[in-house]
C-alpha cells in the first residue's frame, strides 16, 4: 500500500488533543499555520521554561496510524489528533527513519524529521495507562518511544486527508532518530 496521510489535525491552543481538519497549511520555517505549536523558536511549554530562545525542532508532530490500530487493540480509545500529532500517515514507519528524513507531503510541502517525540505523561491524562502503552523496550533492552516523530517545515504547502507521502532518505551515514 502507498504511503499517505490519514488525518490533519490543529489547535490553536495549547491542548493536548488536535482537531481534526479538511487541510492544513506548512509554513517554511514555521510549522502549521494556526498551530499553536508553530515558531522559529520552541513553543512548547516546558521547554520556553528552559530557554525560549532554543530553535522549534518540534514544528509539526507526526504519527504513524498504525501506532492508533495497536492502541485501539490494547483497549485505548484513540483517533486521529488525539495525543497531538498534526499529520497522521499510514504506510511509512516513521519511526525507523533517519534523522534528517525528508517527508513529501502531497504536492509542495515538505517536513524534515528532526527527531522522536518523547512520551510525557499528559498521555496518562488523556487516558490511565496511554504512556505505557506508547513505549517498549527492543530485543537488547533499549526503551522505544512510539509517540510518533517530530520536524520541521522546509517546503510549505497544503496538506490534506488522502495525500500521498515520499521519503526521502538523507546521503549517509544514516544517524539513528532520538528524542527532540
Amino acid at each position: 500500500m502507498p504511503a499517505s496521510v490519514v488525518a490533519v489535525s490543529l489547535s490553536s491552543r495549547h491542548t493536548f488533543s488536535k482537531k481534526s481538519q479538511d487541510a492544513i497549511t506548512l509554513v517554511e520555517g514555521l510549522g502549521v499555520d494556526g498551530d499553536r505549536h508553530a515558531g522559529v523558536t520552541v513553543q512548547h511549554r516546558s521547554r520556553v521554561r528552559r530557554d525560549p530562545s532554543q530553535p522549534n525542532l518540534r514544528q509539526v508532530h507526526l504519527l504513524q496510524a498504525e501506532l492508533h490500530d495497536e492502541l485501539r487493540l490494547g483497549g485505548f480509545d484513540v483517533e486521529p489528533g488525539d495525543i497531538g500529532e498534526n499529520v497522521t500517515t499510514r504506510g511509512v514507519d516513521l519511526l525507523a527513519l533517519p534523522t534528517g528524513t525528508l517527508l513529501h507531503l502531497g504536492d509542495h510541502a515538505t517536513v524534515r524529521i528532526t527527531g522522536l517525540r518523547n512520551p510525557c505523561v499528559q498521555l496518562d491524562g488523556f487516558q490511565p495507562g496511554l504512556m505505557q502503552a506508547t513505549l517498549d523496550r527492543d530485543p537488547d533492552g533499549s526503551l522505544v518511544r512510539k509517540a510518533g516523530v517530530m520536524g520541521v517545515v522546509v517546503a510549505g504547502g497544503v496538506v490534506r486527508q488522502g495525500d500521498h507521502v515520499r521519503v526521502e532518505l538523507p546521503a549517509p551515514p544514516h544517524m539513528p532518530l532520538d528524542k527532540v
